[in-house]
């Protein structure tokens, strides 16, 4: 099974090529399903029909699908929802309002997450294509799963500790219903499970890749380069790389210096992007809306039929790995390619490594091996970021009794060679 995620900025065309990647999947023979996490749900105009919250044979082995992310809300939202509702009313707040504010920004995308996954691993589709949204909101969902999960293991279970010993007390009181419920937390600890396995699915290299669409503009391209980089950190792989409504040659002078500008940012676009293959799409005289019209967007992506495999696996390095030193330490490699290095930067904060670029950031849980070290250097050559770990120096004679402080306590900085 395989997911394609397919993002670009606002209006480069990536739900055409969603769709067009997935018709080509399925005239292939491949059980296919076709989803959005794009609230502005524009997949429905692209195939010129309606579609649901419930799966919508479209074409052959192809099913297309618009989340309803309200009304998933309603439903795994619920415990929490009631509890924070009934917590504002309490205080003061009209019952519309508290339940209007108990919409937390930002769960409209981790419901979308989960019916992504849940569909995913439902073992009816050999291949699901995502429409997701523009670049910025995509690195805010792909970097949700871990994010959360971090908060969640981090805070929750010292708030439900806490909650425990205060419900006794609360309940003598006459003032239990304060206190959150265990239901609540259970319902935390199930979203934490499902985000592990969100994680683990959309990071697996052999099951999940990311298709990068754009027009050869300077301003979409610079966007692109940078999500780029952030997919990397975020241990996304980019395996391809979708150019749209490139000129053709010919004509006057005017489509001429179009085509001449665009040339310009094509060999940007493929130099910057190395090995990974970019593949132009012309511009057309018309908007490619319903099956016949995306059919030839594939022909043009993917050749005639059976053409080449849309979701063929294409192999390429791990996003993070760990390898020893040969003195004992170990060396943390993260890819960032593309990025700049006065943008880099990784700071240890207890068990986690930190890692900054630009105006993105990753919480790396730091395996154990690496807990028991300490930092002891980095560099950034351009292309990965290497985190050097020594081991943790032993106690020196006649210390004890002395604090002594552990590579999980302290913070430390990856300072740049």
């Amino acid at each position: 099974m395989r997911v394609l995620l397919f993002t670009g900025k606002g209006g480069v065309g990536k739900t055409t090529a969603a769709a067009a990647t997935a018709l080509r999947l399925a005239d292939r023979g491949a059980r296919t399903l076709l989803l959005s996490t794009d609230t502005a749900h524009s997949l429905g105009d692209a195939l010129d029909t309606s579609l649901g919250d419930a799966p919508t044979e479209v074409a052959a082995n192809l099913w297309a699908v618009q989340i309803d992310t309200q009304g998933r809300l309603e439903a795994a939202w619920r415990d929490v929802q009631s509890y924070l509702t009934d917590m504002l009313t309490r205080g003061g707040v009209d019952p519309i309002t508290a339940d209007e504010l108990t919409v937390l920004p930002g769960v409209d995308e981790v419901l979308a997450l989960l019916a992504v996954r849940e569909l995913a691993v439902s073992g009816t589709w050999d291949a699901v294509v995502v429409d997701c949204a523009p670049t910025a909101e995509t690195l805010r969902l792909l970097a949700l799963p871990e994010a959360l999960r971090w908060y969640l293991q981090r805070v929750f279970p010292a708030q439900r500790k806490i909650a425990r010993g205060v419900r006794t007390v609360a309940t003598l009181l006459g003032r239990g219903d304060a206190v959150p419920p265990d239901s609540l937390f259970e319902t935390l600890l199930r979203l934490n499970d499902e985000l592990a396995s969100v994680r683990e699915l959309l990071g697996d290299p052999t099951v999940t890749s990311v298709r990068l669409v754009l027009t050869p503009e300077a301003v979409v391209v610079a966007e692109a380069r940078r999500t780029f980089t952030a997919l990397a950190l975020f241990g996304y792989r980019v395996d391809s790389v979708i150019a749209n409504r490139v000129f053709p040659d010919g004509g006057d002078e005017w489509r001429q210096a179009w085509v001449r500008a665009q040339r310009v940012q094509l060999d940007a676009v493929r130099e910057s992007f190395g090995t990974i293959p970019v593949q132009e799409l012309p511009y057309r005289p018309g908007e490619p809306v319903g099956v016949d019209a995306l059919r030839d967007v594939a022909a043009e992506l993917y050749g005639a039929l059976p053409g080449v495999d849309p979701a063929a696996e294409t192999p390429g390095p791990p996003p993070l790995r760990v390898d020893p030193d040969g003195a004992g330490g170990f060396v943390l490699s993260i890819p960032l390619p593309l990025a700049q290095r006065h943008d880099v930067d990784a700071v240890r904060a207890g068990d986690d490594l930190v890692v900054s670029v630009g105006g993105n950031r990753r919480i790396l849980t730091l395996p154990s091996m690496l807990r028991r070290c300490v930092v002891s250097g980095g560099s950034f050559d351009g292309a990965q970021l290497h985190v050097r770990f020594a081991p943790e120096e032993p106690e020196a004679p006649g210390a004890r009794g002395r604090p002594r402080p552990t590579p999980g306590g302290r913070t430390e900085q990856a300072r740049h060679d």
